[in-house]
């Protein structure tokens, strides 16, 4: 047992994220069962609606001197990272309702790879021969996943969407840190993440888009089953997001955990096939195991 504990703590922010990974795949699953019965738009309001109360009530149980602590003065890049990040969630559940399970996550995955273009172009950031070469790969593992000569479907585009606005939403967290606090940063995503699907909900009664149906969604009560699966969704994707705060807090290797996170690719595919998703055809599995590679390359680069 005491080497047992001794390898743990030696390794626990790879525990740590595969905890995570975990939380998170199963956050996709109940997201999945959820989204056969209501939008993906109200999946994103059920996701994010128990950690906003949950931070409020943390926020309001601190002394008020130690509430919040913001230089503050850029209050459109904080909208922006709220709203943008539900964009990103949007596209990434309608996807989950739609698609393999695998498949979703793996788009979601390109992340990484794309905040390293945007870290180039807008924060000026180094990207050496190897940089470039993980960008390459990653968008050949893209290629492979979608296999383009079939013809693009809207998952596709979503699939694309929701890693790219999910870097998005990254790249303008590491400019907001400067100024604001993390439970400032957390807050405004959590509070776009409930206020902008009951928006559009509200907005659904009294416009009829189809075009639009994806944003444009009315309300939909769940049945019993489905209301457990809405509580599961919001308490897990709050564990997920407890377990990957501690997994880089206890480390120093931040490429290391960033490469570990992976393994949410894995364990949502094996989630999917149990929910009756057909196995991702060679060409599929040979784009994320591409994906993987390039996110772990980029995650790793001096």
């Amino acid at each position: 047992a005491m080497k047992y504990n001794n390898f743990l703590l030696h390794h626990l922010s790879v525990y740590y994220m595969l905890m995570a990974c975990f939380y998170n795949s199963l956050t996709g699953v109940f997201a999945k069962l959820l989204g056969a019965q209501i939008s993906s738009l109200e999946v994103v309001l059920f996701r994010n609606l128990p950690g906003l109360l949950i931070l409020l009530y943390k926020i309001k149980a601190r002394p008020r001197i130690a509430r919040f602590a913001n230089k503050g003065g850029h209050p459109f890049t904080l909208a922006f990272r709220g709203i943008i990040g539900i964009l990103g969630l949007m596209v990434f559940f309608y996807n989950i309702a739609n698609i393999s399970l695998g498949e979703a996550f793996t788009f979601q995955k390109t992340a990484p790879i794309w905040t390293a273009i945007i870290a180039y172009f807008t924060l000026g950031e180094k990207f050496g021969a190897m940089g470039w070469f993980s960008v390459c790969l990653g968008f050949a593992g893209i290629v492979l996943v979608i296999q383009p000569q079939f013809g693009l479907q809207p998952s596709d585009i979503f699939g694309i969407l929701s890693g790219l606005f999910a870097a998005m939403a990254l790249t303008s967290v590491r400019g907001l840190r400067k100024y604001y606090s993390s439970d400032t940063i957390i807050l405004s995503a959590l509070l776009a993440g409930t206020l902008m699907p009951a928006a559009l909900m509200i907005a659904a009664e009294f416009i009829d888009a189809p075009a639009l149906s994806f944003m444009l969604c009315k309300f939909k009560i769940p049945n019993a089953q489905g209301w457990l699966f809405a509580v599961l969704l919001g308490l897990l994707g709050l564990f997920y997001q407890t377990y990957v705060t501690k997994a880089y807090a206890a480390t120093r290797k931040a490429g290391i955990v960033a490469t570990i996170s992976y393994a949410d690719i894995i364990f949502s595919t094996l989630f999917g096939l149990l929910l009756g998703d057909a196995l991702p055809g060679f060409m599929a599995l040979s784009g994320m195991a591409l994906i993987i590679v390039a996110g772990a390359l980029v995650a790793n680069r001096k």
